[in-house]
């Protein structure tokens, strides 16, 4: 057997770890900048702080926050309006749950930690729906229905057609008259960040819509509802078309020198945000257009879920390299994955950039 080369990793030109010493760290993003001297979700969670901050600083790169989970009920509601507030995200892709449960928070309502003594099927008769350790009262909803209600009786969209978008916009200018309290929509309204909802039907809010709708044909054909069938009532479609926030989107990536993403959990949202560099590419391939495709050049993602499942959740921003959605890193793409909790890591990441930045 050939004897091993023991190599010096000095002089190979490897960077040498270091032992992370709380005492001599006093601010967060000194902290952030040792764990990114040490291994794992510790590296990988100083790495993620300086890619934030090197994205932010820069005027030219427009950043997309996606945002999957239940995060406004885990309270995480503010750190988005914050994030928001301070400049560091331009446009937003979320599901529409998470949006409608932080419309409770923006109208004063609250959520309430889980109590395991009580039975799930206690919980439904008491109008309590539960996610995981937090409760969403069902009277909230009706709350946030009323509202969404009343924003759709007060505005007429262009053309009369509305998208996820539009709503969202249009909730946010509502939020803000009313000034009961801070909310994701709310904040983006007030620094004209458009936020979209691609599956929007898979929320509250797009049941509220749709009721909405259900309920104004109803009263036109005087009609009522406890007399008919379901094949009856679920008739009327809203006037809704997912494809204007597409095309928004589009538009909006379009003006953009260069492109950072931050991924919250992954779901739809990330996807949907990811994919506009190969709609830009099959655009110009079967138009024969001759659009500039964009890129995403910066990417921070903090997710739980592991790559081996094969979903989109998991899997690794060099995964998107090779689909045209990523800049591959030796032509300068930086990207960080962080395999944890949002709950936890979350803050401590953010509270480190905004220090770095202030």
């Amino acid at each position: 057997m050939n004897q091993r080369a023991l190599h010096d990793g000095q002089r190979d030109g490897l960077v040498p770890l270091e032992s992370l010493s709380i005492r001599e760290v006093s601010t967060f993003p000194q902290l952030l900048r040792a764990m990114s001297k040490t291994a794992f979700g510790g590296r990988q969670l100083g790495e993620a702080f300086d890619i934030l901050v090197e994205m932010t600083r820069k005027q030219s790169c427009k950043v997309v926050l996606t945002l999957s989970g239940a995060m406004t009920v885990a309270k995480q509601g503010r750190l988005v309006c914050d994030m928001i507030d301070q400049g560091i995200v331009h446009a937003i892709v979320a599901t529409g749950a998470l949006i409608a449960h932080g419309l409770t928070e923006s109208i004063g309502l609250a959520h309430y930690r889980y109590d395991p003594t009580k039975s799930d099927e206690d919980l439904f008769e008491q109008g309590y729906n539960r996610i995981y350790d937090t409760l969403e009262m069902e009277a909230n909803l009706n709350d946030v229905e009323r509202l969404v209600r009343a924003v759709l009786n007060e505005h007429e969209p262009e053309g009369g057609v509305w998208s996820s978008a539009r709503l969202c916009h249009a909730l946010g200018q509502k939020l803000n008259q009313l000034a009961e309290g801070p909310g994701i929509l709310r904040s983006a309204f007030e620094q004209n960040v458009p936020v979209f909802i691609p599956a929007f039907t898979d929320s509250e809010m797009g049941l509220d819509v749709s009721t909405w709708a259900m309920a104004g044909a109803l009263r036109a054909a005087g009609a009522d509802a406890a007399t008919l069938s379901p094949e009856e009532i679920f008739q009327t479609v809203p006037t809704f078309n997912p494809f204007l926030d597409l095309q928004q989107y589009a538009r909006f990536i379009g003006t953009a020198e260069e492109l950072g993403i931050i991924t919250i959990g992954g779901g739809v949202p990330r996807n949907w945000s990811q994919q506009v560099g190969p709609y830009y590419d099959i655009t110009n391939a079967r138009l024969g257009a001759k659009l500039s495709a964009p890129r995403f050049k910066y990417g921070v993602r903090i997710c739980p879920e592991p790559v081996h499942w094969g979903g989109l959740s998991g899997c690794t921003y060099s995964e998107g390299v090779s689909w045209g959605k990523f800049v591959p890193p030796i032509e300068g793409g930086r990207y960080a994955e962080v395999y944890a909790d949002a709950t936890v890591v979350w803050p401590l990441l953010m509270k480190a950039v905004f220090d770095e930045l202030a």
